[in-house]
């Protein structure tokens, strides 16, 4: 294959496709997400089997165990995306809305019109969900997409492709309106970023490493985070059992999600009381504490796994671990805590656990990140949870999208202006 000469074919496709999806009606694209929600559900053997195939090959190539887990299918997360997809149909569409619109003195009307961004470049690393995801939040928000995903995950990938073209082909849409992209040829990777003539805009999602090399080599737009290390703060008003559970699900529900906790602050006056608990959960799943002295003393006096802990170095309050270890901190108290998470913290998720509302009201407006969170875990940041049907990824860009990415993030807004004969004086 030619992979310059192949994904020129594929962009000049997705441009025509891209027309035709901006004129696309909302029962058109609703019937086309059904339709490829059922095709899903119809193959979910099949598509678990070519899965299966996937993740037997990234084992034996050594592939990570956070890698494998992100790769993964099963009947739950199978349905899942079927779910997210129906989900995305029952969502206003936001292709022509016009909104803020407000006569002028001279008599016109001026108002802002939602419109898709046209061709958007997805890459990403295992997770074959996101080929559904994408698809269906690119789809409604009135884009063309080529996708172009991991090599570890190309059986399962092209599996879930087929059920996209049936659908889209079923609404009467354009079956280039979703492309995957069918090699593994690395070099699909720089031409796709640099196509400008094609793509309006890259989302990369994946590692550190592929983000950076995508955000320092392309010659589009990028939404994209780097990394996230997210933190939990244990505020000293803080309800015990609620920190627990919170700290419980939010490090160890699953370890290889950019919403997973990997950092925990406890303000010094609970310390020795809230922290023996936390730590003796975590070492009952296997969680290793890097922990600050004042920390890793209260945890040592408590009994807590020696196995478990280790002292933290000054990397540690920077790290996104994707594993079973978590960054542990005493800190004075909020002032302390939020000084840190903007330092330290990737801007992605942060979470208080207090009962004290202004101190709730504080973390929220001071902490600098895409999502900020009272009283709940960290794992709630995504575009599911927050009723977008799914995301297309998370931002921690401040301009255009920020936090998790669903159709509005897909979309721009152009002038419009409404006369009836008007002419300037």
């Amino acid at each position: 294959m030619e992979i310059k000469s192949y994904m020129e074919t594929l962009g000049r496709q997705a441009r025509a496709a891209s027309r035709a999806m901006a004129a696309a009606d909302t029962n058109a694209k609703n019937k086309a997400l059904l339709a490829i929600a059922g095709a899903i559900r119809r193959d979910s053997a099949r598509l678990i089997e070519a899965n299966r195939q996937d993740v037997e090959a990234a084992r034996a190539a050594g592939l990570d165990t956070a890698l494998l887990d992100r790769l993964a299918l099963d009947e739950k997360t199978v349905a899942g995306m079927a779910e997210g997809l129906e989900q995305i149909a029952t969502l206003a569409d936001p292709v022509g809305e016009i909104t803020d619109l407000k006569y002028r003195p001279s008599g016109i009307q001026v108002g802002k019109m939602r419109v898709p961004l046209g061709v958007i470049g997805i890459i990403y690393e295992a997770r074959p969900n996101v080929t559904a995801d994408a698809a269906g939040l690119c789809l409604k928000s009135g884009n063309a997409a080529i996708l172009r995903g991991g090599s570890e995950a190309i059986r399962s990938n092209q599996a879930i492709a087929a059920c996209v073209r049936e659908g889209l082909a079923a609404a009467g849409l354009p079956d280039t309106a979703v492309q995957v992209v069918e090699t593994t040829d690395r070099a699909a990777v720089g031409e796709l970023i640099t196509m400008k003539d094609y793509v309006d805009v890259i989302v990369p999602r994946g590692g550190k490493g592929l983000i950076e090399r995508i955000t320092s080599e392309a010659r589009i737009p990028v939404i994209k985070h780097l990394h996230g290390n997210c933190h939990v703060y244990v505020d000293d008003r803080a309800d015990a059992g609620k920190a627990l559970r919170i700290v419980e699900n939010a490090k160890t529900q699953r370890y290889g999600t950019c919403n997973t906790t990997e950092s925990l602050l406890v303000a010094r006056p609970v310390a020795a009381a809230m922290l023996p608990e936390i730590g003796r959960m975590l070492a009952g799943k296997g969680v290793e504490m890097r922990a600050c002295a004042e920390a890793l003393a209260i945890l040592r006096a408590a009994g807590v796994d020696e196995a478990r802990l280790r002292e933290a170095v000054e990397a540690d309050w920077g790290e996104e671990y994707l594993a079973p270890i978590i960054a542990v901190k005493v800190v004075d108290g909020l002032d302390a805590a939020i000084d840190h998470i903007n330092i330290h913290g990737s801007h992605h998720t942060d979470a208080v656990v207090t009962e004290d509302y202004g101190r709730a009201r504080r973390f929220l407006r001071e902490v600098d990140s895409a999502s900020v969170i009272v009283n709940a875990s960290t794992r709630f940041a995504d575009g599911f949870e927050y009723g977008l049907g799914a995301e297309i990824g998370i931002s921690t860009d401040k301009i255009h999208a920020r936090g998790p990415v669903g159709l509005e993030g897909l979309t721009s807004q152009k002038w419009v202006v409404l006369g009836d004969g008007h002419v300037r004086g």
